[in-house]
């Protein structure tokens, strides 16, 4: 089954996303207690029951919503990892991050994200990027732009940064999981840009990526969840995201590094300055 989305429909879905956010993310921010936090492949990898009753909660409601499309949830992946690799391969799927940022929302840091995204034959048709803190939802649908819908039904259209020089950019640079070859490499390059950080939050940088506030993006490992939505809400935003190796993002590809900037020319500059030759696939 292949739904057909359209702004009134994926407001529908901006607010079952709100509604599931405001009943089980919310009430347990900095409210969690010791045994509703654990760790799942190593110590700054955590996993918090708000995680774990949000995606129950919005799949839910999804397959209330779109019955007999699959949802697959990056705690449901966590649990049994099959889930992931059929991702690219699906018709149609949903992919949903309950809490992007879950190490900020454990430690009380109101950084945090609820992402989901409609995938097609690996590529993102529609996508939501919900922020729990602020209320309001980051939506894009393929071919029909992106925007804001705030909580009070204000909405604002979103647009990517004006190009600028590699010397002028401000960037989000997530570094720690490249191989130990590549990361001895780009860590020196990390000065070429305006200036960099990263906020331990995907769900806010492709927010902030795609309202203009930042010109660079880069992602080493590339679990669906993580950044499907945003390569697609970056796109209709007017950005230019790629592969490393200059391909076009697809859901089934995990790994292997995604670059974004507002346009081709700041991507291939960029990619120059933080790889150098070879754009880090030597």
């Amino acid at each position: 089954m292949t739904p057909r989305i359209g702004a009134a429909r994926a407001a529908e879905v901006a607010a079952l996303i709100a509604a599931a956010a405001a009943a089980e993310i919310w009430p347990r921010f900095r409210n969690l207690a010791a045994g509703e936090v654990r760790t799942k492949t190593g110590p700054h990898d955590v996993v918090t029951a708000a995680d774990e009753a949000a995606e129950r909660a919005i799949g839910t409601a999804l397959a209330r919503m779109f019955p007999g499309v699959p949802v697959v949830g990056e705690e449901a992946a966590a649990a049994d990892p099959a889930l992931l690799a059929r991702v690219g391969a699906a018709e149609t799927v949903f992919v949903c991050d309950p809490v992007d940022g879950t190490a900020n929302f454990a430690a009380g840091m109101p950084l945090f994200g609820s992402m989901l995204a409609l995938i097609r034959h690996g590529e993102p048709v529609a996508a939501w990027i919900h922020d729990p803190v602020l209320k309001d939802t980051a939506i894009a649908l393929r071919g029909e732009g992106a925007w804001v819908e705030g909580a009070d039904g204000s909405r604002h259209d979103l647009r990517v940064a004006d190009p600028v020089p590699v010397a002028r950019m401000v960037g989000a640079i997530s570094h720690r999981y490249l191989p130990p070859e590549l990361a001895a490499r780009v860590r020196p390059r990390l000065g070429a840009l305006g200036a960099g950080w990263e906020l331990r939050c995907a769900a806010h940088e492709w927010r902030l990526g795609a309202s203009g506030r930042l010109h660079a993006l880069f992602y080493w490992r590339l679990y669906p969840w993580d950044h499907a939505p945003g390569v697609l809400l970056h796109a209709e935003a007017g950005g230019y995201a790629r592969r490393l190796d200059g391909q076009p993002y697809h859901a089934g590809v995990h790994a292997g590094g995604l670059l974004a900037a507002p346009d081709r020319a700041g991507w291939e500059a960029l990619r120059e300055a933080l790889f150098g030759e070879g754009g880090g696939q030597g």
